[in-house]
C-alpha cells in the first residue's frame, strides 16, 4: 500500500460524540486525513476535530457556500485553522440545484459565484495567513481550472477512475507537484464478500447523483454516455424504479469501491496510479450503519 487513504465522516444526529471517538481511532491507525461531508454540520464537526485530534489533517468536503455569509464562514474557518495548528482545509462547493431549491437559495453562475465567494472570504479577514487552505469542489474542466487559479486544492466526489487522469490534466504540473495543493476524490466504499449486496447499496446511494444534470454531463464526458442517456430517458418517462438497473457494472466499478479487502485495497492503489493524491473513502456497509462501515474500512487497512 502506497499510503493509507483518507476517510470521510458525517455529523449524524445522535452519533456525534461517537463519531469523534472514531476520529481519534482513524488518527491512531495512520490514515492520511479525515474529510467531513455536507450532511449535518460539516464545519461544526471540523471545529470539534480540531480539539479531538492532534496531528491528522482534516477538512470539509464540502461545505455548501450558499448556506452562510462569506464573512461568517471566514471567521469560523480562521478559528479552526488557528486552533488546529494549520491542519484544516476548507473545502467549499456550489452544491446542486435540488439542494438549493430545498434551501430556497437562488444561485447565479457557479464559476462567477465561486470566484466572488473566495474573494469575499479573503476580504473578511485581516491577515493574509488567517485563512486555511481553500479547496474547491470540482467536477468538470472549468471548475478544475478555477481551483488552480484561486484556491489551494481540488476535490471531486464520485469521479470515474477511468477519467481521472484526464481531469487532472487540467491542473498545471506545478500544482500537481506542489505538496500543499490538495487533490482528492470522495469514493463510495463497501467492504463485503457479497459483491451483489454491496453493489445494490451503492446503486441506491448514487441514485440521487445520477439524476443531477451536472453529474450526467460529467459521466457522459467520462465515457458513460449509454448509461446516462438511458437514465435521462427513464427520468423523462417517470420510470424511477428502472434507474438502479441502468447503473451498469462497468460504470459502478469505476465510480465506487466494493468487494473483498484485497479488491478494495487494490482499487485504492489503482486510484493512486491515476495521479490522485488523496483518495477519500466514504464508507457504507452491506450489513449495518455508518459506524459498522467505518470499522469495516479501518480493519481492511490494518
Amino acid at each position: 500500500m502506497t499510503q493509507k487513504p483518507a476517510i470521510a465522516l458525517v455529523a449524524v444526529a445522535g452519533r456525534r460524540k461517537q463519531t469523534l471517538d472514531v476520529a481519534t481511532q482513524i488518527e491512531k491507525e495512520g490514515f492520511s486525513g479525515i474529510y467531513c461531508q455536507s450532511v449535518g454540520d460539516c464545519i461544526g464537526l471540523c471545529e470539534a476535530l480540531a480539539f479531538a485530534t492532534n496531528e491528522i489533517p482534516f477538512g470539509t468536503s464540502i461545505a455548501n457556500m450558499y448556506t452562510r455569509h462569506p464573512y461568517d464562514f471566514a471567521q469560523t474557518a480562521a478559528l479552526i485553522h488557528e486552533v488546529s495548528g494549520g491542519r484544516f482545509r476548507f473545502g467549499v462547493g456550489v452544491s446542486h440545484g435540488p439542494m438549493l431549491n430545498r434551501l430556497k437559495v437562488k444561485a447565479g453562475k457557479p464559476l462567477a459565484d465561486m470566484r466572488q465567494f473566495v474573494s469575499d472570504l479573503h476580504a473578511s479577514v485581516g491577515r493574509k495567513d488567517a485563512l486555511p487552505p481553500i479547496v474547491l469542489a470540482t467536477l468538470r474542466k472549468a471548475m478544475v481550472k478555477l481551483s488552480a487559479e484561486i484556491s489551494q486544492g481540488a476535490v471531486w466526489a464520485n469521479a470515474a477512475r477511468s477519467h481521472m487522469a484526464t481531469s487532472l490534466s487540467f491542473l498545471p504540473q506545478e500544482k500537481m507537484q506542489d505538496d500543499g495543493f490538495f487533490v482528492g476524490n470522495m469514493i463510495p466504499t463497501i467492504i463485503s464478500d457479497d459483491k451483489e449486496a454491496a453493489a445494490k447499496v451503492h446503486r441506491r446511494t448514487l441514485s440521487t447523483y445520477v439524476r443531477l444534470p451536472n453529474y450526467q454531463q460529467y459521466w457522459i464526458e467520462a465515457g458513460y454516455e449509454e448509461e446516462m442517456q438511458a437514465i435521462q430517458q427513464a427520468i423523462v418517462n417517470k420510470e424511477d424504479e428502472k434507474i438502479p438497473s441502468l447503473m451498469s457494472d462497468r460504470w459502478l466499478s469505476q465510480v465506487t469501491l466494493y468487494g473483498s479487502v484485497s479488491e478494495v485495497r487494490a482499487g485504492v492503489e489503482a486510484w493512486y496510479d491515476t495521479g490522485l493524491k488523496t483518495p477519500i473513502l466514504v464508507p457504507s456497509s452491506a450489513n449495518g450503519n455508518q459506524m459498522v462501515a467505518l470499522q469495516e474500512v479501518m480493519a481492511a487497512f490494518r
